[in-house]
């Protein structure tokens, strides 16, 4: 079995930072690639960032520049560093990590995460 627990989310004011942290556990062979995505009341989930095995980052137009995505490796954890905070930025933010796990002989999958509710105030 495997788990994504987030942590990191709250409320905050417009222009604050928050960092989101996931810690991945369970019977990992290894740990693909890993991202950040949020879904808003009322809209689908979308992109809000992803980090390859090796460190390559790729983030959606609506946060570059503001959001940072990382990896460590050694802790299998994500963090989105998340700066100047926007009303629009309030959503619930779910982990997401492609996953070998046991042994290795079985092709990744996905995990999702519970997900951490960020809320932004004007």
């Amino acid at each position: 079995q495997v788990q994504l627990v987030e942590s990191g989310g709250g409320l905050v004011q417009a222009g604050g930072s928050l960092r989101l942290s996931c810690v991945a556990s369970g019977s990992i062979f290894s740990l693909n690639a890993m991202g950040w995505y949020r879904q808003a009341p009322g809209k689908q989930r979308e992109k809000v960032a992803t980090i390859t095995s090796g460190g390559n980052t790729d983030e959606a137009d609506s946060v570059k520049g503001r959001f940072t995505i990382s990896r460590d490796n050694a802790k299998n954890t994500v963090y989105l560093q998340m700066n100047s905070l926007k009303p629009e930025d309030t959503a619930v933010y779910y982990c997401h990590a492609d996953i070998t796990t046991g042994s290795g002989w079985l092709p990744p999958r996905g995990y999702w995460g519970q997900g951490t509710q960020v809320t932004v105030s004007s």
